[in-house]
């Protein structure tokens, strides 16, 4: 460590070290993690994602176009699910297509502009994705808890403003981690052990004490982010103790599959984030930080559709009624 900061700033190694042990500044391009050595593996690597990709383009694109053709549909919790479907499609648009192009073409490189793209779009759409979720906590406990009141706190306007607040808070979050991530200098090579430019990968390049810039933003924005999870769980608890007090079973089971599909997707994305992005480097390794990428950015955009429709009853029956339209078309 001490020899590789004696190399940066002195500035007179040889032209491969120098390569070798540069800052962000002069890298033009970055390694990704490379899923397997042989042609066929990188080819099954392909179809996989790709199947992948399609079933999300699929759900999604089906959620948003179910909800902006369906008047039925225009309340506030199908917008802010349209909103989500929107989130999602972009979130895996931004990871997984690069994944599958540098296995069909056998490379791992990705250029630096590309790379500060990909760090900006995906903490962008994660970011405002995880206050879409709050947002939509408070959707549900208002419904439940203060159904009378329902169509006063949540009128369109508000709506409007809240899903705007849910947006302009995660292009901030990621102009901030964007410009922070890339002023740290770099002298330990460019190869990222990720399928996508992360950014714990980064950090793990940086050659100084300029990392912890990063950590510090990072410790921050997961602080916030524990307060919106205890907003949630909270809202979560007034919502079940109203729920319970339902006197007809088929009211507190549809009440229920409103909420529950929606605290297993919050879940699951908190918890693997968090683990990705604060867990101690000495338990890290290749194979589990590759396991937590892909629950936390391609796992949720593909089942949320999912679980969202198989809930859903009036969800299931505009879907239902769109397919039976996009066939009638066809004939």
């Amino acid at each position: 460590m001490a020899v590789c900061e004696a190399v940066c700033t002195a500035g007179y190694a040889p032209h491969a070290q120098r390569q070798q042990m540069s800052n962000s500044s002069s890298i033009t391009q970055f390694l990704l993690l490379a899923f397997a050595d042989t042609w066929e593996l990188q080819l099954l690597h392909f179809w996989l994602f790709l199947g992948i990709y399609l079933a999300a383009l699929l759900g999604n694109g089906l959620i948003i176009t179910a909800i902006a053709c369906n008047h039925r549909l225009h309340t506030p919790m199908y917008f802010f699910l349209l909103n989500l479907s929107v989130l999602d499609l972009g979130c895996i648009s931004t990871t997984v297509p690069k994944s599958m192009a540098n296995s069909l073409w056998d490379t791992r490189a990705i250029s630096y502009a590309g790379c500060a793209v990909q760090v900006f779009f995906f903490f962008f759409l994660i970011s405002a994705e995880y206050c879409l979720l709050t947002i939509m906590a408070y959707d549900r406990y208002i419904a439940i808890c203060k159904p009378l009141h329902y169509g006063i706190l949540l009128g369109s306007r508000a709506c409007v403003h809240m899903a705007a607040a849910a947006w302009g808070s995660g292009f901030l979050c990621a102009a901030l981690h964007t410009a922070n991530t890339f002023s740290i200098p770099l002298c330990r090579g460019n190869a990222l052990d990720q399928f996508f430019c992360e950014v714990p990968q980064f950090l793990k390049l940086s050659c100084s004490h300029s990392y912890l810039r990063e950590i510090g933003l990072l410790v921050a924005s997961f602080i916030l982010a524990l307060g919106c999870f205890v907003f949630i769980v909270v809202s979560y608890v007034q919502i079940f103790r109203a729920v319970l007090r339902i006197p007809s079973e088929q009211g507190r089971h549809k009440a229920f599959s409103t909420c529950l599909p929606h605290l297993a997707v919050v879940t699951l994305l908190v918890s693997t984030s968090l683990f990705a992005y604060l867990k101690p480097p000495s338990i890290s390794s290749p194979v589990l930080d590759l396991v937590v990428a892909v629950l936390y950015s391609v796992v949720p955009p593909t089942v949320n559709p999912l679980i969202y429709s198989l809930r859903n009853q009036e969800l299931k029956d505009a879907l239902r009624k769109q397919i039976q339209w996009f066939h009638l078309q066809q004939q």
